[in-house]
């Protein structure tokens, strides 16, 4: 295989389940192929609406016939001896424990969480074409903060300027908020591929203690 097929397979996004099938995390497929070889994960397939378990070394057998009769439904990583396919979930074995994970404040994020739509306008842009526009401008004592902060595009950023949104006649189309679980996640979803992660993480968000 090309490397650069190599690289796209193994930056594949994999979801990590605990020994309680609670989600907790996405991480690469590289990492996934890692805790698998080491025997510290098993993969979850989804097949015809159930779901099996499988080793490493089962896996690797299972990917044999899935290359011979549906390889459109997976990524592949190929070595000089075999084609593996890049699970979708992985079962942790040896931890139980769900850590508690604040959604990190980062640009990307927000950007996930507003769906990459100005605020303001309601227009969906290139992330490139986005700012982040602080709703009570800093200037005013407004803080970087969740419910402080959303995207917004050049025009509607210049339009409002050092100014609260009352100020400048403009209104938002929803109000911020700090999300409960990672909006990148939802990003994921909404490909073809990922579809077999929203059991667990459905079960994740009703699941989870409240405090």
């Amino acid at each position: 295989m090309e490397s650069a097929q190599l690289h796209s397979g193994l930056d594949c996004r994999v979801l990590v389940l605990n020994k309680h099938y609670m989600a907790l995390r996405i991480i690469c497929a590289r990492r996934a192929f890692s805790l698998l070889c080491r025997e510290q994960a098993e993969v979850v397939a989804c097949e015809e609406g159930a779901y099996a378990n499988y080793d490493f070394h089962m896996w690797q057998q299972v990917s044999e016939a899935k290359r011979t009769f549906e390889s459109h439904k997976y990524d592949w990583v190929s070595t000089v001896h075999l084609d593996i396919a890049v699970p979708r979930i992985i079962r942790l074995l040896f931890y139980d424990r769900l850590p508690r994970q604040s959604v990190k404040f980062n640009r990307r994020n927000i950007f996930a969480r507003d769906g990459s739509r100005c605020q303001y306008c309601g227009r969906k842009f290139p992330t490139t074409e986005l700012s982040l526009d602080h709703i009570v401008p800093r200037t005013l004592g407004g803080k970087s903060t969740w419910t402080n902060i959303v995207c917004a595009c050049t025009a509607c950023n210049v339009k409002k300027g050092g100014r609260t949104p009352d100020q400048a006649g403009m209104k938002l189309i929803q109000k911020p908020e700090k999300p409960k679980r990672n909006p990148v996640i939802g990003v994921h979803l909404s490909a073809d591929r990922y579809k077999s992660w929203k059991q667990f993480l459905d079960h994740a968000y009703w699941s989870v203690e409240l405090t």
